[in-house]
């Protein structure tokens, strides 16, 4: 037992070998699982009734009503509802559209074009994008010449990636987005603010980053995001109308009761406080305060990260996972952000060397997705926000100690 925990502790249990044999299971399953269900479903409908790709119908269906320059009516459930009963057949599950109008600025092009090839070209093209992301952040590093053959597959079979593809989802996009707009920002920093400012169709991930950013003084990045996401508003609103606008805030009410106070999309699917204490029966109040404790702690210390602490890669890590444990409104797709903190990590561990459980906390932390839902499900034991949780902890207790080192260091300068 005291050698296992010792494998564990310096994770030597983890060889390339295993990471080579177990990215390769897991991609053969979801590769299979993925072509079995298309296999067996009955044109863009599934065994359930449902339309492939799930949620993606949700976006299909807003593009469709705002190429009949009816944007504003994807916000009304009869509406919106009624449209995707015309596309995918009355029997179709409602999937409702929250999302700010600016997102159309994605959907309606794709709806121009037949549901299996927009699917086809949402999805393929998104991940393609997450892959460049991963394989940029990696190549900054001098890793081992098996480590760099081994990155795609381990990047391909992320859990996280299939739950994505599952639902039709934007979490290939976001997390491309955001992991480009951290390598740009040292070099880049206006384009980084561009990157960033086009995750606006994610306005619960808005949280910590702004405070990042200024604790950080990239006020050109501020300022490229703040121009951009005021000249998306001004274009969406040309191409769709005011009326779209008022439409979306008012619904923002009726989400978070529907989506996230009362769960109807599935405790165990959101990771975050808040869903966990209403996953074990907490009132929303109590949700809400314990969301509001470790929002404030993660923020607080996402903000001292990037005030102080001089490894770019670190910091990068801190503010994804940050930006996850910050939200109450996170979902299993949007664990793909820690593709890219993983990344991150592991260039700093090659960099600088990995510390007594990171190897083994990467891999649980990489693993996770697969796990969580039906853990919850069965137990319910919020398994994805707790590994956030350790994970968030590990990493900033490395950037603490490499801070500590530094000023060690200046301060032994200075004396001699």
């Amino acid at each position: 037992m005291i050698r296992i925990w010792q494998h564990i502790e310096s994770g030597a249990w983890l060889t390339l070998e295993r990471v080579r044999a177990y990215s390769l299971i897991v991609l053969a399953l979801g590769i299979l699982a993925v072509a079995g269900w298309i296999a067996v479903s009955d044109g863009v409908i599934d065994r359930n009734g449902k339309p492939i790709g799930t949620d993606f119908s949700s976006f299909y269906t807003a593009g469709a009503l705002a190429l009949e320059g009816k944007a504003h009516d994807s916000y009304t459930v009869a509406a919106h509802y009624a449209r995707q009963q015309q596309l995918f057949g009355s029997d179709t599950p409602y999937y409702a559209w929250f999302y700010p109008p600016i997102f159309l600025l994605v959907a309606t092009p794709l709806a121009m074009l037949p549901y299996p090839f927009a699917l086809a070209i949402w999805q393929g093209g998104s991940f393609v994008f997450y892959l460049f992301v991963i394989s940029a952040i990696l190549k900054r590093a001098a890793l081992p010449d098996a480590v760099h053959r081994l990155w795609l597959p381990v990047a391909m079979a992320f859990p996280a990636a299939f739950i994505n593809l599952g639902h039709g989802q934007n979490g290939f996009l976001t997390a491309g987005l955001f992991g480009s707009a951290l390598l740009a920002l040292p070099q880049r920093p206006y384009l980084a603010g561009i990157l960033f400012a086009l995750m606006a169709y994610k306005p619960q991930f808005a949280i910590v980053i702004p405070l990042a950013l200024f604790a950080a003084g990239q006020w050109r990045c501020i300022a490229a995001a703040t121009i951009t996401i005021i000249a998306l508003t001004c274009i969406t609103t040309a191409l769709f109308g005011i009326d779209c606008w008022i439409a979306f805030a008012s619904v923002t009410e009726t989400s978070r009761q529907l989506l996230l106070e009362q769960g109807q999309v599935g405790f165990e699917k959101l990771q975050s406080a808040f869903a966990a204490i209403r996953m074990w029966r907490g009132n929303i109040l109590s949700a809400y305060l314990v969301q509001g404790i470790v929002s404030i702690a993660v923020i607080a210390s996402a903000v001292w990260a990037w005030r102080v602490a001089r490894d770019a890669n670190l910091k990068a890590a801190i503010l994804l996972i940050a930006t996850l444990l910050a939200s109450p409104h996170v979902l299993d797709y949007d664990l793909m952000l820690l593709g890219p903190a993983i990344a991150f990590m592991i260039v700093t561990g090659f960099s600088t060397g990995f510390r007594d459980y990171e190897i083994s906390l990467l891999a649980l932390t990489w693993i996770m997705p697969l796990l969580t839902r039906s853990i919850a499900g069965a137990i319910e034991l919020p398994l994805g926000f707790l590994v956030m949780v350790v994970f968030y902890i590990i990493v900033v207790r490395r950037a603490l100690a490499n801070n500590s080192t530094s000023q060690h260091l200046h301060t032994q300068i200075a004396a001699a």
